[in-house]
């Protein structure tokens, strides 16, 4: 699973984007004078607040409210709420972690409580498009945007877990302090936080995903396919890339872009020593399917027809290019049907230089993560008919 942006400090856990909209500005205070008010006249009945009275009774009245309710907020969102929430963190625990690859772990996160609520936080996100949840690393108070991997079985739909793919990155904070975790521990969780939305009307996905960037393709795909009716049969297509066959050990190529000639890899900006450069979980072992892959296949096994998956392996010579993006968007290249590109989205998603690569890099502006110019491969492409989001 993609980590998202880099590690925020403290301000980010204090101060959520959510709410740094709000400006609460103190009720002003009104100082006493020193000489005292004239008294009324002793045969005076007693008479009515005056105006400065009337005001401060009003300014007490609203103050006193505030406090009520922020003392409800604080009281439905604090240490012991059991529904996630992009204000507060809510304490997960960690109840499984299962290896993927010698980089790379499956981990499952449980709710203290399962009383339905969390259900609901879930489903409004799965709806509107792709999105993540925030890991709160205590020791160095940072956190990192995970993208939570949706239910492919039965089992699964009920429960209120929450599942990741997250690879330990030697140098990621808290991705190391994920990995070194106990079962049972606590983690403390924030979100949804919404990456991108899929509107109602898109027809078609094209996702080119780098390593655990494979994590928001699965949601993409979840979202769109669920939308499926007579009448709508919306499609996805995955472009997936890893370093080495491990960590899609199984996976098979829908077309034979994959075994074309070996293609210039975004890797090959970098050092091979950077490139080997990992800790492993623990030692590789064979295995028929890799989990992720399973997971794919589930989703092309539960909507036939809808999803197809090629996979590039770096180490093997072959690497997404444009004849690969070209070959996957072709339908609606030739397409003349008006409007159609309208409802065609390529989202691209994985390591900062994989983005890049492909799409030109995002931009922080005012503590902000803008979109940037599209650049890269896609760019060069010039694909009219297609939407471009960096995730």
């Amino acid at each position: 699973m993609k980590p998202r942006g880099s590690p925020q400090g403290l301000l980010r856990f204090n101060v959520p984007s959510t709410a740094a909209r709000l400006v609460i500005r103190p009720p002003r205070r009104f100082a006493s004078h020193a000489s005292p008010s004239p008294s009324p006249p002793p045969s005076s009945s007693p008479s009515t607040p005056s105006p400065k009275q009337q005001r401060w009774l009003r300014l007490a009245f609203i103050t006193a409210a505030a406090a009520g309710i922020g003392a409800l907020v604080r009281s439905q969102q604090g240490p012991d709420s059991s529904t996630l929430n992009p204000v507060k963190f809510t304490p997960y625990y960690l109840v499984s972690r299962e290896p993927v690859s010698s980089t790379g772990s499956f981990f499952i996160l449980q709710p203290p409580k399962e009383d339905g609520s969390n259900n609901a936080v879930y489903e409004g996100a799965w709806k509107t498009g792709v999105w993540s949840v925030m890991f709160k690393q205590p020791q160095l108070q940072i956190g990192r945007d995970y993208t939570p991997l949706p239910s492919t079985s039965s089992g699964e739909e009920d429960d209120e877990c929450l599942r990741f793919f997250i690879r330990k990155d030697p140098f990621g904070e808290v991705s190391r302090y994920l990995h070194s975790l106990d079962i049972g521990a606590p983690i403390e969780v924030r979100g949804p936080r919404i990456e991108c939305e899929i509107p109602s009307d898109t027809r078609q996905i094209l996702f080119i995903a780098g390593g655990t960037g494979i994590a928001p393709a699965l949601q993409a795909g979840h979202t769109l396919l669920r939308r499926t009716s007579p009448t709508h049969k919306p499609k996805i297509h995955i472009l997936w890339a890893n370093r080495r066959r491990e960590d899609c050990v199984g996976g098979v190529s829908e077309t034979t872009t994959t075994t074309a000639a070996p293609q210039r890899s975004w890797l090959s900006g970098f050092s091979t020593s950077l490139k080997d450069k990992h800790t492993p979980i623990y030692p590789p072992k064979a295995a028929d399917t890799s989990l992720i892959v399973r997971e794919l296949e589930a989703l092309q096994s539960q909507y036939p027809g809808q999803v197809s998956v090629d996979y590039f392996v770096d180490e093997e010579g072959t690497s997404i290019g444009k004849q690969s993006i070209l070959d996957s968007t072709s339908s609606a290249l030739s397409s003349k049907e008006p409007g159609k590109g309208k409802h065609n989205l390529i989202l691209v998603s994985g390591p900062e230089g994989f983005i890049s690569y492909m799409a030109g890099p995002k931009l922080w502006a005012q503590g902000m993560e803008l979109q940037g110019p599209l650049r890269g491969i896609l760019k060069e492409l010039d694909l009219k008919n297609w939407a471009v989001w960096k995730l």
